[in-house]
């Protein structure tokens, strides 16, 4: 039951931080907004997009590990987000060049697991 909490409170810390991030994005990035409905970003508002991406999977591990009392809880909820993800990135497929693919979702592997890692270094 515990890791089953770890994935859905992971899942929503992702998110949190996610809208936080595009918010700030808003903020910080002249056009940002008059761009994001239409997905026409720029090379450094596709960056921020992906720093933003990569922050939530960094905290939605640490969140998960937290939750779980175990560290191993980011690998299931970087699973839980490649699943959520493959079918949202296979249909803006053409809205963004590959190699914006590939860095979200290599980062969901790799930042999510190292998220939840910062908890077993703190408790060890």
């Amino acid at each position: 039951m515990r890791w089953i909490a770890a994935v859905v409170g992971g899942l929503v810390a992702w998110f949190v931080v996610a809208q936080l991030g595009d918010f700030v994005l808003r903020a910080l990035l002249p056009g940002y907004a008059d761009l994001e409905q239409a997905m026409l970003f720029t090379l450094g508002m596709q960056t921020g997009r992906l720093v933003v991406g990569a922050l939530a999977s960094l905290i939605a591990g640490w969140v998960a590990a937290l939750i779980a009392r175990n560290g191993r809880a980011g690998w299931a909820l970087a699973l839980a987000l490649i699943l959520l993800f493959v079918p949202v990135h296979y249909q803006l497929w053409d809205r963004f060049p590959l190699w914006y693919h590939l860095v979200f979702l290599a980062s969901l592997i790799v930042v999510t697991p190292a998220g939840a890692a910062l908890v077993r270094r703190r408790h060890a």
